[in-house]
């Protein structure tokens, strides 16, 4: 598109240009109201083939420069590149909250795309210990769309956030999208004795009672839930969206220098289950646990591990015992390297300190990479930059899920 320098603007009455933010290529007008000789600005009125007029301010930069289209209320938008990014790529603005923990997520969340605001809670207490809330500029978000970003790390968060989940939605928004990294209770899915308590089931029953927004039933967006059939825990009213950190493994096992000696390792059959179609163009060794009196000892059923870097994959890793007997017998059937990724990086009382950095070329001593995501805010403090841990975000993974 040719530029308009100032002279230009003092003898054009209006000037046809084309309509961006539809898929329509025909042209709007720009009715001058004023124009001045010499001025860097003119004030016009934007007639839309939508027939809405606004306001805006057209700033002449330079010869040869684009136009812009300044809204008082918003930063500049160069219409050249107005032009070449459709509204196709930003089908909704989101209005982003978050919890205290995933602060960090959320900055690099809003980083992936300009169509997520972030917005701000005052997460405070009172003197008896029990949440004082605010949401702050509530009003503002009437209309909107609207997430939370939470985190589930302890018993002792979920309530404060459950009070903000329950408020959101009843803030007259169009639609609200409950974004849970990592999914706590899953690993409690099941009952093997009369008296146990499948508080995965509990959780869910929560969560599927959150209020309805003008928009319908909650989104939730969560990564790589422990059990699969916990997905028809879920009652109708929520719409669970389930997402996987694998793409994210896979990205970074390509940019490896030995990309093509990589085989992937599952510890149980259920993690095999889980993720083996995602990953079925590496050769695959599958390991199971077998009880022998009051331990488990951890076996290979099938593949081979020899000359190999075996890369363990899991959904989630706590105190690390089965990970570190997989590490073994796979180095004791000749594996090269030996890596590990998990989507939640739980390490309750620090057990992340159990996995050492391979630095003499033996894979029993130490792995080579150690590949975790950010759905646990604490963890990532606590192992960034410290070898063998390396992060991978779910920022972009999350930013595209709340334009679905």
């Amino acid at each position: 598109m040719a530029a308009i320098s100032p002279a230009t603007a003092t003898t054009a009455a209006s000037l046809s240009l084309p309509h961006f933010g539809s898929s329509s290529s025909s042209p709007f007008s720009l009715n001058f109201k004023t124009a001045t000789v010499g001025s860097r600005c003119v004030r016009c009125g934007v007639r839309s083939l939508e027939n809405q007029s606004g306001h805006r301010s057209l700033d002449f930069l330079s010869n040869g420069d684009p136009i812009s289209l300044i809204n008082p209320n918003s930063s500049p938008i160069s219409m050249a590149a107005a032009s070449s990014e459709s509204g196709s790529k930003c089908s909704k603005r989101v209005c982003l909250f978050h919890s205290d923990e995933t602060r960090d997520l959320a900055e690099r969340i809003v980083a992936q795309s300009d169509c997520i605001e972030l917005r701000s809670i005052n997460w405070k207490k009172f003197d008896d210990g029990f949440p004082n809330l605010f949401i702050q500029n509530a009003q503002g978000i009437r209309g909107q769309h609207v997430a939370f970003l939470a985190s589930f790390s302890s018993p002792a968060v979920i309530f404060e956030q459950l009070s903000v989940i329950y408020a959101l939605p009843k803030l007259f928004v169009s639609s609200f999208t409950l974004v849970l990294p990592f999914f706590p209770t899953g690993t409690s899915e099941r009952m093997e004795d009369e008296g146990d308590v499948a508080t995965a089931f509990t959780l869910a029953r929560i969560l599927s009672n959150i209020p309805a927004s003008r928009g319908g039933p909650t989104s939730l967006v969560t990564f790589d839930i422990h059990a699969l059939q916990e997905r028809f825990y879920f009652g109708d009213t929520i719409l669970p969206c389930f997402e996987s950190g694998i793409p994210l493994l896979k990205s970074r096992l390509q940019a490896l220098p030995d990309s093509d000696n990589i085989s992937i390792a599952f510890p149980d059959d259920g993690a095999w289950k889980r993720f083996h179609k995602q990953l079925q163009h590496y050769p695959t060794i599958v390991c199971n646990k077998v009880r022998m009196g009051d331990k488990r000892i951890v076996r290979i059923k099938e593949g081979d591990a020899e000359g190999r870097h075996v890369v363990i994959v899991d959904d989630l890793v706590q105190s690390g015992g089965t990970l570190i007997e997989c590490q073994k017998v796979l180095a004791a059937h000749g594996a090269a390297k030996i890596s590990a990724y998990v989507t939640h990086g739980i390490f309750p009382k620090s057990s992340w300190k159990r996995f050492k950095l391979d630095t003499k070329g033996d894979p029993a001593e130490g792995f080579s990479y150690f590949w975790i995501t950010d759905s646990c805010g604490l963890t990532v403090k606590e192992v960034m930059n410290k070898p063998p841990f390396e992060v991978l975000s779910l920022a972009g993974s999350i930013a595209s899920a709340l334009q679905v």
